[in-house]
């Protein structure tokens, strides 16, 4: 089945790089930057499975961002994780057992995240291959038939260049799986960044990187290593990028949130967590938690204010309207932990400010 394609909403121009940066004509950087860019960003995204059986939602998943997609649809650049292929086809290279994760989603739903209001969504995570070359190929199949750019599968599309409304926006992925572009390698880390510092206004990094689970949700010194895995050290590889020209880094991979930091005036964010996952992972606890982070940047890149706006997951669902602001107040709780001498603050509601 073809991915049904849907219009695209807020891009007027959109242009990609490839695995050779050098063959992009260098344009210039616009001198007349708006004065405020309101960045939107989420976490994991997989709306739901046919493997190893079918785990859908009701109403062929029209429902699952209906408490949300007012703040993606309005933000004037909205990025999120795809956790998953979206393929209507392809074997699983994980087997077919009970504790077997390898999610694919159908292809008709791609048009809901156009519908929601995003532009681009990462690659570079542990279950974009699920199946296999197929899968990756018919995902991109479907985001390009979309208007939604991806990148982070490396010998892909290392990186991408949206402009919206006047502003070209370069993104890239990175991820600590054998396909992804890695975030441990920071020499390909700095390429990517300097290319897309060349031909964009904005530069934002996106990451899926760190230890899994809900004991994973304090950011450690140095390297973490989880199932015997080195998944490099988060809070360095998020200063590299702001130190080489990065405006804005996120990250996903926990399944939990993490702290955010302002850093040399730029916003990092080390997990945003599970965002849309109805099936296929734990949604207890602090599982469930699932913010959107909306901030304010200015022409510069540089922060001003920001909202975390509180979700919760439910099974077979999707995220709903947390009023009790636990999310907010979860990342609240972690960032004065784990962020010493932190310049930012976040209120019990949610309001990220300096």
């Amino acid at each position: 089945m073809s991915c049904t394609s849907s219009e695209m909403k807020k891009a007027d121009v959109v242009t990609e790089s490839v695995d050779n940066p050098t063959e992009v004509e260098e344009q210039p950087k616009r001198e007349n930057m708006p004065d405020t860019i309101t960045v939107a960003m989420c976490g994991d995204i997989m709306m739901g499975t046919t493997f190893p059986s079918v785990q859908l939602p009701p109403n062929d998943g029209k429902d699952l961002f209906k408490d949300t997609k007012a703040i993606t649809q309005a933000a004037d650049i909205a990025l999120g994780n795809l956790e998953g292929a979206m393929s209507d086809e392809g074997a699983s290279r994980k087997g077919n057992g009970p504790n077997t994760y390898a999610f694919r989603m159908p292809e008709r739903f791609a048009p809901l995240l156009t519908d929601a209001g995003y532009d681009y969504l990462c690659m570079a995570n542990n279950h974009a291959k699920d199946f296999g070359d197929v899968g990756i190929a018919n995902t991109e199949k479907c985001l390009d038939q979309q208007g939604i750019k991806y990148s982070g599968i490396e010998g892909r599309k290392e990186s991408a260049v949206v402009e919206l409304n006047g502003v070209r926006y370069g993104i890239c992925a990175f991820g600590h799986n054998q396909y992804t572009l890695k975030h441990k390698d920071l020499k390909t880390v700095k390429r990517i960044i300097d290319d897309l510092k060349t031909k964009s206004d904005i530069v934002i990094v996106t990451f899926h990187g760190g230890a899994e689970g809900r004991t994973k949700n304090h950011l450690p010194y140095g390297t973490e290593v989880f199932l015997g895995e080195d998944r490099g050290s988060l809070r360095e590889f998020a200063h590299f990028c702001i130190d080489n020209g990065a405006d804005v880094v996120f990250g996903h991979g926990p399944h939990v949130v993490r702290a955010m930091e302002i850093y040399n005036n730029h916003f990092i964010a080390y997990s945003l967590g599970n965002f849309c996952t109805p099936y296929g992972m734990s949604l207890t606890g602090i599982s469930a938690y699932a913010p959107v982070v909306e901030i304010k940047i200015n022409g510069q890149g540089e922060f001003i204010e920001g909202q975390i706006h509180s979700f919760l997951q439910q099974k077979g669902v999707g995220p709903r309207k947390d009023p009790s602001n636990a999310v907010a107040r979860e990342i609240k709780q972690l960032t004065e932990s784990d962020i010493k001498g932190s310049v930012i603050q976040i209120s019990n509601d949610g309001k990220i400010s300096k």
